[in-house]
This record gives C-alpha cells, sequence and structure tokens, in this order.
C-alpha cells in the first residue's frame, strides 16, 4: 500500500480521533521507598520481653495522572512522577518467646498517620476530567488505619518426655496438639463524605455530588476478626534410613464470630447498604414515575446492598499437610 505522507503526532497518538486520550509515559521516574526506624527492647522476665519502636517512611516520585496543558498537537493526560506522601508511627509489643504454662502470647499496637497528595496512580482522574489542575494537598491516604491491635495466642502440647497433658493408660492422646487463636482489631479507613445522595443503584445515571467538608475527611467503622485453629501433628519412620515423614491435621475456622466488618460505604449516608437516595426528594420523584413503586424499591436496594461492601462471612476448612 501507498504509504501516506504528511504524519503528523495526531496520526502517532490517534490524537485527531480521540479527544482527551490517556497516553502512557515512558519516561516515568521509579517510585522511591525511604524507611527509618528506631527500636528499644527489654526483657522483663525469663520468657518475656517488650519492644518500642518508631517508624518514618517516605514516599516519593509516586506515580499520579496529569494533565499536560499547552502540549503539540492538543493538549492531552499522561502519568507523572507527581505525588508523595509520609507514613509515620509508633509500635509497642509485648511477647511471651518461650512457653509458660503450654502457652506462648505475642500482642502488639500501632499507632499510624499515613498522609500524601494521592493514595494511588489515578485518584485525580475525576478532577482532571473536569478540567481542574492536580490537587497538591496533604490528605489522610486511603489506607490510613490509625489504630491497629493484633494478639496471637498458641497453646500447644510438646511430645515425649516434655509432654505434660491427659493420658489415657500410656498414650499421650494430646501429644503434638495445640490451639492459635488470632485477633486482629483496627480503626476505619478515611473515606470522602457526599453532601447529597447519588442514585448508585441505577444502571447508566452519571450523577456527581459535591463534598461535605474534606476529602478522606470521614471514618470506616473499626473491624475486628478473629481467627482458630486446631491442629495435631504425626510423624511416621518409613524407609531404613531413620526418614520421619510428618503428617498435620488442621481444622481452620476464619472470622470465628462472623463479623460483617465495613469495606465500603456510601459516602452521602456513611452505610454500607443505603445511598439515600430513595428516601431524597428525588428519589421519591422518581418512584412517581415507575409502574410498579415496591418492585423497583426492592430491586434498587438488592443492588445497593452490596456483598463486597463487607468481609468474608465465617469460613471452615479441614485440612491435612505433609512434610518430608
Amino acid at each position: 500500500p501507498q504509504a501516506r505522507s504528511g504524519a503528523t503526532p495526531y496520526d502517532y497518538f490517534f490524537l485527531e480521533d480521540n479527544q482527551g486520550p490517556l497516553i502512557s509515559n515512558p519516561n516515568l521516574r521509579p517510585e522511591k521507598t525511604i524507611d527509618y526506624q528506631v527500636g528499644f527492647q527489654q526483657q522483663i522476665s525469663d520468657n518475656s520481653v517488650v519492644k518500642l519502636s518508631a517508624f518514618y517512611r517516605e514516599l516519593r516520585d509516586m506515580v499520579q495522572i496529569v494533565q499536560v496543558p499547552f502540549a503539540y498537537p492538543i493538549q492531552y493526560t499522561s502519568y507523572g512522577n507527581l505525588d508523595f506522601g509520609t507514613v509515620k508511627g509508633l509500635t509497642f509489643s509485648y511477647e511471651i518467646a518461650r512457653r509458660v504454662a503450654n502457652i506462648k502470647l505475642d500482642a502488639n499496637y500501632t499507632l499510624q498517620f499515613a498522609d500524601g497528595t494521592g493514595s494511588n496512580s489515578t485518584s485525580q482522574i475525576n478532577l482532571i476530567g473536569a478540567g481542574q489542575p492536580n490537587l497538591r494537598t496533604i490528605i489522610p491516604l486511603n489506607y490510613d488505619s490509625r489504630h491497629a491491635f493484633k494478639v496471637n495466642v498458641d497453646y500447644r502440647y510438646a511430645s515425649g518426655e516434655n509432654y505434660d497433658g491427659p493420658r489415657i493408660g500410656n498414650s499421650d492422646i494430646l501429644s503434638n496438639f495445640g490451639a492459635n487463636l488470632q485477633i486482629n482489631a483496627r480503626s476505619g479507613e478515611p473515606y470522602s463524605r457526599q453532601a447529597a445522595p447519588t442514585p448508585d443503584g441505577l444502571f447508566g445515571v452519571a450523577s456527581r455530588s459535591n463534598l461535605d467538608g474534606q476529602i478522606n475527611g470521614s471514618r470506616l467503622p473499626w473491624h475486628f476478626r478473629a481467627d482458630l485453629r486446631f491442629d495435631k501433628s504425626f510423624y511416621v519412620n518409613v524407609g531404613d534410613k531413620g526418614r520421619t515423614l510428618g503428617f498435620n491435621v488442621y481444622f481452620w475456622i476464619q472470622n470465628l464470630f462472623n463479623n460483617a466488618n465495613v469495606l465500603n460505604v456510601y459516602g452521602f449516608t456513611g452505610n454500607p447498604d443505603d445511598d439515600g437516595y430513595l428516601a431524597s426528594s428525588l428519589g421519591q420523584e422518581a418512584l412517581e414515575g415507575v409502574l410498579c413503586e415496591e418492585c423497583f424499591e426492592n430491586l434498587y436496594q438488592i443492588k445497593i446492598n452490596n456483598p463486597d461492601n463487607y468481609t468474608l462471612p465465617r469460613r471452615m476448612r479441614l485440612g491435612a499437610s505433609v512434610s518430608f
């Protein structure tokens, strides 16, 4: 075919037929993370120790969508090393390193502050789409969970001469048997509050709402989760060379108390199962124009009550592993 003459940047970037495209940037610098940490630990008994550490993390050259004004041949959108952030905090932990009455414990608390100009590479895409410049304001990052508690308790019987559990005859019935409980609790992440409800349950309806307060100025509720695991190990000698084959049988309960931890909420109500639209004046007006109000409300509520807004429910697993 005959070569096309007079090629321009319009042809190369397909800008002529696609106004306002998002163009890749091969000249991006790598993102940088610089960590500083100082700590102190003190043994308080023969079996336990406390630790205290302070950390400071700098996030530099983070990738963010940018708009390139006055570019030739037209203004376009790309990626740039624009954002930055800081994560700082304290961690206090208490550990029973050696078992006391068959118990081993590890507990810690973390206080953290994560702030920056953008949580991910597309966090400012709506601002750019509205024709506004990038927002260079320090706000809480999406993963800024201020308080976090973690507790790990392990109760386990030893074997052989160290076994101190119940016996039936000469049989150590709970030899190499144990239970492990993990408890995690943390404060909720930030989200942006809306000043008015939007019809999030309707398909193909584009709508916007003004902020109520500042970006990421509100918080999700606390998260709590407990996992419990029971397991017992067996060892079998195989072959003539004294090789040992290990089996571990376990019963694992995840989210023991079946907590419905909230991952996402609707900005106007702050609830995971109601966006506030049906109760608003706009929603009531929309209901008057449908054939079956009850049907519309039921289907809308089913769409709004998204299971992805919650963590997974209780799950139980029975399994075994082999080591050799």
